[in-house]
């Protein structure tokens, strides 16, 4: 397994920490509806309240959280937070979770900081493609769509939406900000309508973020591109063909 992947795998854990949370949820949900008869309670799935066709739900208002990690997420209420130190070689990757609910809404945004070297090392193309599969396998789903999108200030992100048969639909953002993978979630049951995510992911603002981590590219064709560019081999068949052209006069 390449060093970066096993970085990427350690933001998963908070991911797990999301997930189990929306299915510790939705357990307490079951539990507290409404019960049979002899007293059984009455078991719900997503796929037992069918509603296709629903209408766009009405989101909750946003109040704006300040996280002491450097930045500012509007959330529907007080957040929970999950922090964790996940050991890498000599060193810890640090993790962070913020999530909250409201009208059967998660919303969710986490943050693992990885190491520069390793981050600058690989195109961000690759490490938001590891981080949207990994959030797809983390919930057992299968991707829906996906766009390319910026942050502001130029960091790159993806937008995409991942079905899930065990938690329900999940919209998501990822951004990769210097060393530091954002992920933005909303995870909702798609058979009581989709939620106006757009409010919640455009309420991320930054606090003194870095400037955006440039890839190192090694050995990417600079020494032949400078053999080429110095026109070493060029000038040598030069002279040589000039050569010919005196000897024929």
């Amino acid at each position: 397994m390449r060093p970066l992947s096993r970085l990427l795998l350690a933001s998963l854990t908070t991911l797990a920490l999301i997930a189990g949370a929306c299915a510790s949820q939705q357990k307490t949900d079951d539990s507290s509806g409404s019960s049979g008869g002899d007293g059984r309670q009455a078991q719900s799935t997503i796929e037992d309240v069918p509603n296709e066709g629903a209408p766009a739900a009405t989101g909750p208002e946003f109040k704006a959280y300040d996280a002491p990690e450097g930045f500012s997420i509007g959330m529907p209420a007080e957040p929970q937070v999950a922090r964790k130190q996940v050991p890498l070689g000599s060193g810890t990757v640090s993790t962070a979770a913020y999530s909250a609910r409201a009208m059967e809404v998660l919303y969710s945004v986490s943050i693992a900081d990885y190491p520069e070297k390793l981050v600058a090392s690989r195109p961000p193309e690759a490490l938001l493609n590891e981080g949207r599969d990994g959030l797809a396998k983390e919930v057992q789903g299968t991707l829906k769509d996906e766009q390319d999108i910026t942050l502001e200030g130029g960091y790159p992100g993806k937008a995409y939406t991942v079905s899930s048969p065990t938690v329900g639909e999940l919209k998501a953002r990822n951004y990769l900000v210097g060393a530091r993978m954002y992920t933005l979630l909303v995870l909702f049951n798609p058979n009581s309508g989709t939620p106006p995510a757009d409010a919640f992911f455009d309420s991320l603002k930054l606090v003194n973020p870095p400037p955006p981590l440039v890839t190192a590219v090694p050995d990417a064709g600079t020494l032949d591109a400078g053999t080429l560019d110095t026109g070493l081999d060029a000038g040598t068949g030069t002279p040589d063909a000039g050569a010919r052209r005196r000897k024929t006069k």
